[in-house]
């Protein structure tokens, strides 16, 4: 990975960022409103964290005798798992679901609950990605494993001309890895790299909170198969990957389709320093909107189809994205810029396909 330190932004005109910043807190001010969470997060926190517990304890206490019954239940615990990490998670680990940094912290521990570890995911993706977003060598979200290629300026593989065809079928890994290798893995890439430094933390520190993390999860994982009649190591294995399986395939879909697309651009600094481009505007090129006008959709995902919203304004909670976009559209017309986005979900995810194709062979 590159050295983040070296990177510059070109701040000498912010000119489009200033006046988007002023409509923004104005509409705000006009309103009367608070720009964290309000009585339809609070709804929406207590329905996600229900569908993916009340699933669980109906298993747990043997209510379905039916092992297709168990399946259906793991599928539902994997939708809200990624409902919560899109609903709750996530703007409690940006800081926005709350008014009060003790609940901003308690419902981004929600992480660690389903597996994950919320501190390398504040790293990654509020201090990586959302700083330098599309960036060979520095975005984690753009660097999957060798076998995948995600921008034009990695490595071209001969193993990548079939991507467009393997690659969702590794999509639904993805939270089977952060539950089990990838908490490691980036703690120490995270203390060698001097994150943990920057954020005024040790690797001891955060690998404790991984592994008791990891041990609560397994144990509650695990409960089901100790205590249900005639549920077999097979079983519940089956049910384990189904569930992460079905929370992976919805969360790289919903994140590669606002940003692995045709109208996203890979800025490259000129002189290996200094992009072109403030970085309201680099925000802007590397970015997508979709399916803006799917009111259902939207609440499911976490207002998440509004990603140059969320990229612009990431301490903003995601149920004012819908009425903040109309102003970004005008700010950013009237200042030339680009505002990206697909109609529809299936559009932005098609772009996405694409894309896999293109990267698989140039």
């Amino acid at each position: 990975m590159a050295l983040v330190n070296n990177l510059r932004f070109n701040n000498s005109n912010r000119q489009f960022y200033t006046e988007l910043r002023k409509r923004v807190d104005l509409y705000f001010r006009e309103n009367n409103l608070s720009k964290t969470g309000n009585i339809n997060m609070y709804l929406k926190t207590v329905f996600m964290i229900g569908l993916y517990f009340v699933p669980y304890f109906l298993i747990l206490f043997n209510v379905f005798e039916s092992k297709l019954m168990w399946l259906f239940m793991s599928a539902l615990m994997g939708s809200a798992m990624a409902g919560i990490g899109l609903c709750v998670m996530h703007d409690a680990n940006h800081g926005s679901y709350s008014k009060n940094q003790k609940v901003n912290d308690l419902l981004g521990f929600t992480l660690n609950l389903l597996g994950g570890h919320a501190n390398n995911w504040k790293i990654q993706h509020n201090v990586i990605h959302h700083t330098y977003t599309n960036v060979h060598e520095v975005d984690e979200d753009i660097a999957p494993p060798g076998f995948l290629r995600f921008e034009p300026h990695s490595k071209l593989k001969k193993i990548h001309s079939l991507q467009f065809i393997y690659a969702w079928f590794f999509y639904g890994f993805m939270t089977l890895m952060w539950s089990t290798t990838k908490d490691f893995k980036q703690a120490i890439r995270y203390k060698k790299q001097g994150h943990y430094t920057n954020t005024k933390t040790t690797l001891g520190k955060q690998l404790t909170v991984v592994i008791l993390s990891k041990i609560f999860y397994f144990a509650y994982m695990l409960l089901p198969l100790f205590l249900v009649p005639n549920m077999t190591f097979l079983n519940w294995l089956l049910g384990y990957f189904v569930l992460h399986f079905i929370a992976g395939f919805i969360l790289a879909c919903i994140f590669q389709s606002a940003h692995v697309v045709e109208s996203a651009e890979f800025p490259v600094p000129a002189d290996g320093s200094n992009f072109e481009n403030d970085w309201a505007v680099h925000q802007l090129k590397t970015t997508m909107n979709f399916g803006m006008k799917d009111r259902v959709f939207s609440w499911f995902i976490g207002g998440l189809n509004y990603q140059i919203e969320h990229h612009l304004f990431p301490s903003i909670c995601h149920v004012h994205y819908y009425k903040i976009s109309e102003i970004v559209k005008q700010v950013a017309s009237e200042f030339n810029l680009p505002y990206h986005s697909k109609r529809t979900f299936i559009g932005a995810v098609w772009s996405h396909q694409k894309m896999l194709y293109k990267f698989g062979r140039t």
